[in-house]
């Protein structure tokens, strides 16, 4: 079996896809959650420890939800919480979102690094967006939270554009969907173009690692197998999912 923390309401627990500002659960609740997700990880040794800022975290939220065009999304609050605590703990200084449609998932990352909810200060943060018209848009909102330019999206095929990136990965976020009847399955793809780049303690975040399981399964199969990662852990706070491994 493999390695994943669940809890108990997993199932149960469901948003609105066209409401990604409505609160599900009390703040304390998904606190609390999030923070048992973030003691498995560590527990795992996939992330050093488990604290980050929860004021910044909410300032970043509350930013995004000002400042966003988001026509929908997939991500829960337990899950942008996780991704934001995530990335405020490692703090990568190049961090890839693969797949992000409007930037709402690449700024779930990214904004522990830029904005208001910036606590560390990163090199680069790239989205990639098959979809122009969505990547344009994805900028735009990015641009609203981050003027630096610290954090950009880009209008590309995620599988040739990590191939030909030329630094260090320290994060990879993968949440893109292949043109053919793949699907999901093109993580691996993504994950295999620049996995020589990554270094031991580079974290991979694979999104939807339950509703799309049957598509991941050759993925979940490579992050899983020790010669590959040092841990893979499935949290399961919702049912998408989220594989978190580390190199």
């Amino acid at each position: 079996m493999p390695n994943e923390f669940r809890t108990a309401d997993w199932a149960s627990y469901r948003m609105d896809y066209g409401k990604p500002h409505r609160a599900i659960e009390p703040l304390e609740q998904e606190i609390a959650i999030v923070g048992d997700a973030l003691d498995a990880l560590r527990g795992a040794g996939i992330i050093p420890h488990t604290q980050y800022d929860g004021e910044k975290m909410l300032a970043h939220r509350a930013a995004v939800a000002e400042l966003f065009e988001i026509p929908w999304t997939a991500i829960s609050p337990r899950m942008q919480r996780l991704l934001y605590a995530i990335n405020a703990v490692a703090r990568p200084p190049v961090m890839i979102a693969a797949g992000c449609f409007c930037g709402n998932t690449f700024i779930s990352n990214a904004g522990a690094a830029v904005g208001p909810g910036a606590c560390y200060a990163a090199r680069d943060l790239v989205g990639i967006e098959i979809v122009a018209g969505e990547a344009a848009r994805a900028e735009r909102n990015v641009r609203r939270i981050d003027p630096t330019g610290a954090a950009r999206v880009v209008a590309a095929n995620a599988v040739p554009f990590v191939a030909e990136y030329q630094e260090p990965v320290n994060l990879l976020y993968l949440d893109a969907d292949g043109t053919d009847e793949r699907g999901k399955g093109v993580y691996l793809d993504i994950l295999r173009g620049c996995y020589g780049r990554m270094h031991a303690g580079s974290i991979v975040l694979a999104h939807n690692s339950v509703n799309c399981a049957a598509s991941l399964s050759e993925y979940l199969g490579f992050v899983r197998n020790p010669l590959n990662f040092h841990a893979s852990i499935n949290v399961i706070l919702d049912p998408e999912g989220l594989e978190v491994s580390v190199k």
